[in-house]
């Protein structure tokens, strides 16, 4: 029994196909691309082994004994209706991605999750947090997003959108987020935003492409503005996880996403934030870390949504 795990995010899509025992027997990673329905099509004919590109008697579909195919992807979306309406894919809005999936693979189940709901399952099912009651995941990346976990259960609510800590408000002064809304966290701590506000603030990246790895780097050198990126990052952060930590009474948050790779750059300055806004007891007891499962995170709780797995 296998699935196929897909990962759809705001600058790359991701498959994999992983077994119930975790084993990934076959993984693929591409840019999105100016057509992001294209590069879809790419993706699972690269997973498949049924690329136009190769030989004819080299076609053969890695996929022929799939369980079902599991689906992780930016929100919001609409997992009654199979629909995603990514922020950072302004192409796809309302865009049927279960529909578009099930015409490339005819017969088989399809499900639907966010992409941080994705990456907090997988946590709990391979990141070593099975013993967790509530887990809060977070993706801090082109966008910010989230996913919980409760009692080894993933909890989606009625649309698929529960858990969406990138758009809870933490500056209600703040800036317009594309979502519409004014302040959200994604305006804030996504590595775009960081950038953007750095830049803003007397940041230059003499050499280097001026992104969220450059600024990661030089704020690990201490380089004044990237570190108040970080730390301004990380404020917001905090608010936003204590905020769902009194909802939800979390015991563990992890954070993943490419400015996860900060490390301690980020994670630091979080955990202190975290620490001096907390108040309750129960709010203090949280416990904050770093992905343990990298980029396959997500991919891993896609295949969880179709796979019969345990913590």
């Amino acid at each position: 029994m296998t699935a196929l795990a897909i990962d759809i995010g705001g600058t790359k899509f991701a498959a994999a196909l992983v077994r119930p025992d975790g084993t990934v027997t076959r993984r693929v990673e591409v840019p999105v691309g100016r057509d992001p329905e294209a590069t879809l099509v790419s993706l699972v004919h690269d997973i498949r082994g049924t690329r136009d590109d190769r030989p004819a008697d080299a076609a053969v579909d890695d996929t022929r004994d799939l369980a079902g195919i599991g689906i992780g992807s930016a929100g919001p979306l609409d997992a009654v209706a199979g629909t995603v309406s990514p922020v950072n894919i302004p192409a796809w809005r309302g865009f049927p991605l279960v529909g578009a999936v099930s015409e490339l693979l005819p017969g088989l189940p399809v499900a639907l999750a966010g992409d941080a709901q994705c990456m907090a399952l997988g946590e709990w099912w391979r990141g070593g947090h099975s013993r967790s009651r509530a887990l809060l995941g977070i993706v801090v990346s082109t966008g910010v997003g989230g996913g919980l976990v409760l009692d080894g259960t993933p909890y989606v609510g009625p649309t698929g959108n529960a858990g969406h800590i990138g758009h809870i408000i933490v500056d209600r002064d703040g800036e317009l987020c594309p979502c519409g809304a004014t302040g959200c966290l994604e305006t804030i701590a996504s590595g775009p935003s960081m950038v953007r506000w750095a830049l803003a603030n007397g940041w230059s990246a003499p050499g280097a492409r001026p992104d969220a790895r450059a600024l990661s780097a030089d704020a690990a050198r201490g380089v004044p503005a990237a570190q108040l990126a970080f730390q301004r990052a990380a404020d917001a952060l905090a608010v936003a996880i204590l905020t769902t930590a009194a909802l939800f009474d979390i015991d563990d948050v992890v954070i993943g996403g490419g400015v996860s790779g900060a490390g301690e750059t980020l994670l630091a300055p979080l955990r202190q934030a975290v620490a001096e806004r907390a108040g309750l007891a129960f709010l203090r007891r949280l416990t904050v870390e770093r992905t343990s499962l990298e980029r396959d995170a997500g991919l891993y709780g896609a295949a969880a949504l179709v796979l019969p797995v345990a913590g």
